[in-house]
């Protein structure tokens, strides 16, 4: 269900040419099942010309609510088009947890 908020806000706000959502929580010392941690990589055009942690307020502006109440970690790769190409429409791999009993 998280999961699904965050795609339909993000999809609404950056009209992406490339979104994924990943919950990545299964890879955390949490219940199973459960929506917590998450990686976002995203591909819009509403990036140009902004700098990284203008990329990361943006998202976060739109995630507000989730980030507030629901979401604990939130992975972010941020790129124009162009970007996206030149990083061979790859994000790179989220590190497992190393908290916890993992």
């Amino acid at each position: 269900m998280i999961q699904e908020i965050i795609e339909s806000k993000l999809s609404e706000a950056f009209n992406p040419d490339h979104l994924s959502v990943v919950n990545e929580s299964y890879m955390h010392n949490v219940p199973a099942g459960s929506e917590s941690h998450f990686k976002v990589v995203i591909v819009s055009e509403k990036f140009a010309g902004a700098r990284l942690i203008a990329r990361h307020r943006q998202v976060n502006q739109v995630l507000a609510d989730e980030l507030a109440n629901h979401i604990h970690a939130l992975s972010m790769h941020t790129y124009t088009g162009a970007e996206w190409q030149e990083q061979n429409q790859l994000a790179p791999d989220s590190p497992m947890c190393l908290g916890g009993s993992k």
